[in-house]
């Protein structure tokens, strides 16, 4: 999910697909190790032109990629379960007693992958982190229109070209989608009904519009201006909108308006068929650990109940003293002055204070780390074309050639789900030193393959920028009420444990879990509803960031206990140099440092 330049002066394109020749019979553990990762990348990018895209590898011997969608149906399934299945057994094959101790890391790490790549093949998925082919929160609809517009240039007239040979390619792999879609319903995995019907009215915006106007045609037509490229690009966008991209729009819509009414009652995964064992995977995929749903469940409990107690007292000395913690914190998200005005101004203001937070705890990163990222972040709002669909805050990495830097974005659909207390944390989170730092880092390493520089795992990651909002603390980055925000943050992560597994496991309902986290968290109703109908999509998903940072801070606390006063911060957070892993090879590693420090 991190992306950088990795060797300077070397073109990217070059550099990935001189892997082609790279044979898996090599005589070492090591050269064989190294074969197969770029054995996996590359296959990886052949099935996924997007993601050349999304790298910046799509120039030079890559440049086929940026014509390309990638596929959408049951055979792009199976072709990366086939994948999956032949590069698991290699890797697997491969004696770890001939690898250094950094390579025996890596070999685990991709061997974790490959498995997780392979956790819903029996259900028809490609992950049972990710059971449905569509959804308000993953389609074609939301995804392929902000693709072309954020991740594919148009920068020359090839590049302009290029986004019209793709255009022309969503009407197939819309249908593919579609294709698949019915096929996985008919088994009975299909999204919840409430869920399926905000896409499809996604879907029909499309398919009901002026093409001229569709920010499919605007995107290419407004970027090629800019740049000085002659073309009659509006008239040949809209046409191929008209006649390719619209129709199979238009196809998708019926096609769930067919399957909406049979889909299973109620909101959580339990209610397809072998919904339990695809909940147990998916913890499984998001936390890197064995916990079952009653054991989170219980964590979650247990933690909001300690932290609302630790936010009780600090309500309390801000004045805020009548209600529940959950009321108290309503209150204080009500207060005129935490709302920016919803308007032009009041969103640039809200921005431009995330500019200046970010600014200012960069500058004390060298405090808590002894290397610090030199890739910037800029700071955007969601486009309000998928405010609908997007998450309220997320971070996307910068191409691994550095020529589209990295973004935060943060969904400013009603900027009154943001009061001003909250966003130090949001951004701590997003940025530096959270996702930002851990990512960059790895990409500004060296000696880090490729796949592993772009490898995201939610319990290592989400739980490293939910510690990172606790080093921000440290570091000094609260005022007055804003560690409240940081509380409340902790605070909602572990009522998702609570809720999480209540909608997976125990067959509660979107309105009580909502209900829950108005009460417990004193969140908005509106962006508690967002939040959870997002939960019901993605099972397990929200349990990674508590359980992640429950065992970042625990593995530091042993550090600071076992070392005393030679615990030096700054060396413990260089950890972030070997790379994501699970939460188990992660301790692994720490202990393996502690003794070291002890020596």
């Amino acid at each position: 999910m991190h992306r950088r330049q990795f060797l300077a002066g070397t073109g990217t394109a070059a550099i990935a697909f001189s892997f082609a020749g790279t044979a898996l019979a090599e005589t070492t553990a090591s050269t064989r190790l190294a074969s197969a990762m770029d054995a996996i990348f590359m296959r990886d990018m052949q099935m996924s032109p997007m993601a050349m895209t999304d790298l910046g590898i799509d120039t030079g011997q890559g440049a086929w990629a940026r014509h390309r969608l990638d596929g959408f149906g049951r055979a792009a399934v199976d072709a990366h379960i086939s994948h999956a299945e032949t590069m698991l057994a290699d890797v697997r094959a491969i004696p770890a007693d001939g690898l250094s101790v950094q390579e025996h890391i890596r070999q685990q790490v991709v061997e974790h992958m490959l498995e997780q790549r392979l956790n819903g093949r029996e259900f028809g998925m490609q992950g049972a982190g990710s059971p449905y082919v569509m959804s308000h929160m993953g389609a074609i609809y939301s995804y392929v229109p902000s693709f072309l517009d954020t991740k594919h240039p148009v920068q020359t007239v090839e590049d302009a070209e290029a986004y019209l040979d793709r255009l022309t390619a969503l009407g197939e792999a819309v249908d593919q989608e579609s294709a698949l879609q019915r096929e996985q319903a008919a088994k009975g995995y299909a999204a919840p009904a409430w869920s399926l019907e905000i896409a499809k009215r996604g879907i029909d915006a499309i398919a009901g519009a002026d093409a001229a106007q569709t920010r499919l045609v605007g995107s290419l037509v407004q970027r090629a201006e800019a740049n000085g490229l002659s073309g009659d690009w509006t008239a040949r966008a809209t046409t191929i909108v008209q006649n390719i991209v619209q129709p199979a729009f238009a196809r998708q819509s019926a096609m769930l308006a067919d399957i909406i009414p049979a889909a299973a009652a109620g909101d959580g995964i339990w209610r397809v068929p072998q919904g339990d064992e695809i909940y147990r995977r998916g913890l499984a995929h998001y936390t890197t650990t064995s916990m079952t749903a009653d054991e989170i469940h219980k964590v979650g409990l247990d933690q909001v109940a300690e932290l609302t107690a630790e936010l009780d007292m600090l309500l309390a000395k801000e004045g805020l003293t009548s209600g529940s913690v959950g009321e108290r914190l309503t209150a204080l998200n009500e207060r005129p002055d935490q709302i920016y005005p919803d308007t032009p101004e009041g969103h640039a203001a809200l921005i431009g204070s995330l500019n200046e937070g970010t600014k200012a705890m960069w500058a004390k990163l060298p405090q808590a780390f002894a290397r610090v990222p030199t890739q910037p972040m800029e700071i955007y709002a969601v486009p309000a074309e998928i405010e609908d669909s997007a998450a309220m805050g997320y971070y996307e990495s910068a191409s691994l050639d550095g020529s589209r830097p990295a973004r935060y974005y943060i969904n400013l659909k009603n900027p009154a789900d943001w009061p001003k207390y909250t966003l130090p944390a949001l951004t701590y989170h997003e940025g530096v030193p959270g996702h930002h730092l851990q990512g960059s880092l790895v990409q500004e390493a060296g000696n880090t393959p490729l796949l592993l520089k772009n490898y995201w795992m939610s319990s290592y990651g989400e739980g490293w920028a939910l510690y990172a909002e606790q080093v921000a603390d440290e570091l000094g980055g609260y005022e007055g009420v804003e560690k409240l925000g940081a509380l409340q943050s902790w605070l909602f992560r572990a009522a998702r444990l609570v809720v999480d597994t209540g909608l997976h496991s125990k067959q509660w309902s979107v309105d009580k879990a909502t209900q829950y986290f108005i009460d417990a968290v004193g969140y908005t109703p509106g962006a508690s509803r967002a939040e959870i109908q997002r939960y019901c999509i993605w099972p397990g998903q929200a349990c990674s960031y508590k359980i992640g940072q429950n065992k970042w801070r625990e593995l530091r606390s042993r550090a600071e206990t076992k070392l005393g006063s030679a615990f030096d911060l700054r060396q413990f957070h260089t950890i972030l140099d070997e790379g994501t892993m699970p939460l188990s090879l992660l301790e692994q590693r720490i202990d393996v440092w502690i003794e070291s420090q002890m020596a």
